[in-house]
């Protein structure tokens, strides 16, 4: 039933550049270290740089742990899941690392998203993730859902934060400089701005 691919081209990309929501899967190297699961979401946060190359907007939040996971091992899986039309599952097993807003990389990346304001969410930096194996599986088993539309709330929080406040906001939660097993996670204070 699952299908090897050597590249995220045509049907592939069609698929998981559709799908409104999209999940990362991140571990420590230490065998009793917490392994991390986040939904990912907002309309435009997500591109296809090229055929074994995709990122993601890694906008503010509460916690760090995908960060803390690349920056000590790279290892991270993507998995997108159709709700609608036919069964499919597609995961990009690959390494990723945080690019954060003072890599001489940022502008150009940032420029690949032209269809969202980063803005009014807390950019924290730039995911970025080269495939190494690339699989779809049927799916039979995920539920029919609908896709109504983005949540604005994120935008309506973050909006009002410059880069000072953004960073004091960030050093308030427990779990942002540095991941729930206490590997370093967000660079702090931020660097400024370049949106």
């Amino acid at each position: 039933m699952g299908k090897t691919y050597e590249r995220i081209d045509g049907r592939l990309r069609t698929f998981i550049e559709s799908q409104p929501v999209f999940f990362t899967a991140t571990a420590p190297l230490a065998g009793d270290g917490t392994v991390n699961l986040s939904p990912k979401g907002l309309k435009g946060s997500f591109a296809v740089l090229d055929e074994t190359t995709v990122a993601y907007l890694d906008f503010a939040g509460s916690n760090a742990e995908t960060i803390a996971h690349l920056r000590e091992n790279g290892r991270i899986t993507l998995m997108w899941c159709a709700f609608q039309g036919p069964p499919s599952i597609v995961r990009v097993h690959g390494r990723g690392e945080p690019v954060f807003r003072d890599d001489p990389r940022f502008p150009a990346l940032l420029a690949r998203f032209p269809d969202i304001d980063p803005a009014r969410h807390g950019l924290r930096a730039i995911v970025v993730v080269r495939a190494e194996l690339v699989r779809d599986t049927c799916g039979y088993a995920v539920p029919f859902m609908t896709y109504d539309e983005d949540r604005d709330l994120h935008a309506r929080r973050f909006e009002r934060e410059d880069d000072a406040s953004l960073s004091d906001y960030f050093r308030g939660k427990e779990h942002v400089a540095s991941s729930l097993d206490g590997l370093p996670g967000l660079p702090l204070p931020l660097p400024p701005s370049t949106v």
